[in-house]
């Protein structure tokens, strides 16, 4: 079920011109160990102002957007999260404004499913996305995709996670990895 919604939302998104790549819970089943994951989420490489562009998707794909007020939660959260009217699987689309989330869609690692090319974000950015989120789950989902596929670009990571922890004073995502790897 959640592969038939991935490779149509694929598709969907190819077909209106938007990048994007697939986070979360699916690409950790594709790099770490098997988890039960109930969602697909997806960073999208558009601003805010497209939404129009991605409700067309959502219609589209037979997906009903969750909140009542789109327009005012998607500006203060960034996120637009709706539910497969089929299956009833959650789909968690983020809007992307950062010049990490850009490079990270452009690093996409095109995976076949059922003769379909899907954009799924790379090893190293799926440990970042893990390690910005630090919780438990995120952590051990980690730890799983480097045992599976211990040749990544360290160098990438610990770059991007100076660059996180220079605009923050609150958390440490470098020793976070750091603590991950020893």
């Amino acid at each position: 079920m959640f592969e038939q919604l991935i490779v149509k939302i694929g598709n969907s998104l190819d077909k209106a011109s938007i990048p994007y790549i697939i986070i979360g819970g699916q690409a950790v089943l594709l790099y770490g160990e098997p988890r039960l994951t109930r969602d697909i989420d997806i960073t999208l490489g558009i601003n805010i102002d497209k939404l129009p562009e991605l409700l067309d998707v959502i219609e589209y794909i037979s997906a009903t957007p969750i909140p009542e007020d789109i327009e005012t939660f998607v500006r203060e959260t960034y996120v637009l999260p709706a539910r497969d009217t089929i299956s009833d699987i959650r789909i968690g689309f983020i809007f992307s404004s950062t010049p990490y989330e850009r490079q990270a869609i452009k690093r996409a690692n095109k995976i076949k499913i059922k003769e379909t090319s899907i954009n799924f974000a790379s090893i190293e950015d799926v440990i970042i996305h893990k390690i910005f989120a630090g919780r438990p789950r995120d952590i051990e989902d980690v730890k799983s995709i480097i045992l599976k596929n211990p040749k990544f670009n360290s160098a990438y990571i610990i770059s991007w996670l100076k660059a996180f922890n220079a605009a923050t004073k609150d958390k440490d995502f470098l020793k976070s990895f750091q603590d991950v790897l020893e």
